[in-house]
């Protein structure tokens, strides 16, 4: 039996989602020791999140558009590097401008990309008859991220430090 190659784009889909999941919530498991670090306080690093939130939401309707014009895998990859840069870019970080910079802006477009609009475009695009099973699925997929990520990046934060976790993301 052949799978159909839609169903393995849905798998690098539903992976890419559980990633985006990840990335997007672990700012909250690095709150404590970046605010002990450095001595900032909770309005520093959580400014960096609510920038990272706003960018996310303004982001995600026009990732759409980015993804018709260019395709999605295109825009995934950009992304997906834009995310890499901004939590590599942390674990070298001094000033807070650069948490709201770095976590905020850049990992916001990027998880904006990769929102549950680049899902339903993937769905509506490679599925007819199991559109809302798959697209049901993509749901599942950023919830999963979080389930699975953040137990495992807290872990790694109180045991080896909020920059391997960073790197790690």
């Amino acid at each position: 039996m052949r799978i159909h190659r839609a169903w393995l784009v849905a798998a690098v889909t539903f992976l890419t989602l559980i990633c985006a999941a990840a990335f997007r919530s672990t700012t909250s498991i690095m709150f404590m020791p970046l605010e002990m670090e450095f001595g900032w306080t909770r309005s520093i690093t959580s400014s960096a999140l609510s920038v990272n939130l706003i960018v996310y939401g303004v982001t995600a309707p026009f990732a759409a558009t980015l993804m018709e014009r260019f395709s999605p895998r295109r825009v995934a990859v950009a992304a997906l590097a834009l995310v890499a840069l901004g939590t590599g870019l942390t674990v070298t970080m001094t000033e807070s401008w650069q948490l709201i910079l770095y976590w905020g802006v850049f990992v916001g477009l990027g998880t904006g990309c990769l929102a549950l609009v680049f899902a339903s475009l993937v769905a509506n695009r490679w599925f007819v008859a199991r559109r809302g099973l798959v697209t049901g699925i993509f749901s599942a997929a950023y919830a999963t991220g979080q389930l699975i990520f953040l137990p495992a990046l807290t872990s790694v934060v109180m045991t080896s430090g909020w920059r391997t976790a960073s790197l790690v993301v």
